[in-house]
């Protein structure tokens, strides 16, 4: 622009020039056409023109170069820098043509830098909260996709917005399936939830509501879930519509084994009922002929009173077998281990034992081994276990029968065994025998009990000593009860 402008100026003054001339010779012919002063006066007339002309056009063109090295300069600085370094330029002074038009072109150019700054400054911090944004997404997704219980969100129209990958195993749904596949009005098993998601998003107030629910998953397996509902409005008043209805999230938490536990606890808790109600209601009775003056001479009264004495002590090995095995299962018991000769042990109970087996006249052996047998072990703990297996076999075999005490290596762990020649239990009995309270109740008339001697026997050797207690039996032909340690160390006697 500034070289046209430099050429239009020089075309001007060379045109100005000659016209001035051409004026100026004019006039002298004029005046005096044959006077060369009058030529040559008006010929310097023209020239003092001319000059002043030329002067002009340089003048202009300088104030031109001035004007230009100012935008130059003003252009070649780095926008970001332009808002603190504007306003350090040379300024134009105020008499240049071309002030008023830079003036405004700088104003603006440094108003537009100080834009862009900002526009920058925002851009910067938006794609930040962007990063952190889409941090929390992925932690989100992340966490939502460790949790085990199923998550799912639906919205108004039954459609799900989001599910964890536990509850699209639960629904047999894949991240493929069609929009139309993943509205639960179309995943069979689903009406339950459906029902209490369509009444929780009903509801005016908020508030999360809890139901149980079973639902079956796609292998056919069916699960009792406790549900908690809530409404949620993920896009302001959006999601408000479709008939009042708005968006549900939904956390199911399996309580299979909660309900599984709740079951068994009512059993045991029936169980020790039905037990303690058996000796109490003999105390009871015997107490109340002997209240009523039932017994005339003292032999009656000792035989009440033995009776009321057996039943009372019924009653404390089943609360103490209770306690036992209470105190096992919470990891309170008092355990000392040592290292102990497993025979020596084993004779220990024999002998206990052994009074109980004459009335029945029951041949109780042992076939102990030779070897040391050296155990790490609570002494008073495994002499009950022996004891209580010792007693369970002389209860349920006939009498001239046989029970054998054995003991013996067995690579490397030790094992003792206690086989009957008694009534035998069938393959379901010996999946149950070890439940507490449980007994068979084909043997149920042939000896008391509380069905907490197998049981507290089990806890004792694998909770407490990490060993095994297995049963093999057959009905009709007896029991083998298998007790398997490992072993501290043996030597020959």
């Amino acid at each position: 622009m500034l070289h046209r402008s430099k050429r239009r100026l020089l075309t001007l003054a060379v045109t100005g020039f000659g016209l001035m001339w051409l004026v100026a010779f004019g006039l002298g012919l004029a005046i005096d056409p044959t006077s060369w002063s009058s030529r040559y006066s008006l010929l310097g007339i023209g020239f003092l023109g001319m000059s002043t002309l030329a002067m002009a056009c340089i003048r202009a063109t300088n104030q031109e170069q001035v004007a230009a090295h100012f935008l130059e300069a003003l252009s070649e600085l780095d926008p970001h820098e332009v808002a603190g370094r504007g306003d350090s330029l040379p300024p134009l002074p105020p008499s240049n043509p071309f002030f008023q038009s830079v003036e405004r072109f700088r104003s603006a150019y440094v108003e537009w830098a100080a834009q862009l700054q900002k526009v920058e400054h925002s851009r910067a911090a938006l794609e930040i909260k962007a990063r952190r944004n889409a941090a929390k997404l992925d932690q989100m997704e992340a966490i939502l996709a460790g949790l085990s219980e199923p998550v799912l969100v639906v919205d108004p129209y039954d459609s799900l917005l989001l599910a964890n990958p536990s509850a699209e195993r639960l629904l047999g749904l894949k991240e493929k399936d069609k929009v139309e596949a993943r509205v639960l009005s179309n995943i069979d098993h689903c009406e339950k939830l459906l029902d209490l998601l369509n009444d929780v998003r009903r509801r005016k107030s908020a508030g999360v509501r809890t139901s149980e629910v079973e639902m079956t998953d796609a292998q056919g397996h069916t699960h009792c879930y406790s549900v908690s509902a809530r409404a949620v409005s993920l896009h302001g008043d959006a999601t408000s519509d479709a008939g009042g209805k708005s968006c549900a999230v939904a956390v199911l938490r399996d309580i299979g084994n909660l309900k599984a536990i709740q079951k068994r606890n009512a059993e045991f808790v029936s169980a020790v009922s039905h037990e303690m109600k058996t000796p109490l209601a003999g105390i009871k009775a015997y107490v109340e002929l002997l209240a009523d003056g039932d017994a005339d001479d003292e032999a009656t009264r000792d035989e009440f009173l033995e009776v009321i004495n057996g039943q009372a002590n019924r009653l404390q090995r089943l609360i103490d077998n209770l306690l036992n095995i209470a105190r096992i299962e919470a990891g309170v018991t008092s355990v000392h281990k040592e290292p102990r000769s497993l025979n020596e042990l084993l004779e220990e109970a024999f002998q206990i034992v052994l009074p109980s087996a004459e009335p029945k006249r029951i041949s109780l052996t042992t076939e102990l081994s030779n070897l040391y047998l050296s155990v790490r072990v609570d002494r008073d703990m495994l002499i009950q276990v022996a004891i209580n297996l010792l007693s369970n076999a002389i209860k349920y075999t006939p009498d001239g029968g046989q029970v054998v005490l054995r003991s013996r290596m067995a690579g490397d762990q030790i094992q003792f065994e206690v086989q009957d020649t008694g009534v035998g239990l069938s393959a379901e009995d010996c999946e149950k025998v070890f439940e507490k309270f449980y007994r068979v109740k084909k043997d149920r008339e042939m000896a008391p009990g509380t069905g907490l001697g197998l049981a507290l026997a089990k806890h004792i050797v694998e909770d407490v000593h990490g060993g095994t207690l297995t049963v093999a039996s057959q009905p009709g032909a007896g029991s083998t009860f298998t007790v398997t340690l490992t072993g501290a160390g043996q030597t020959n006697t």
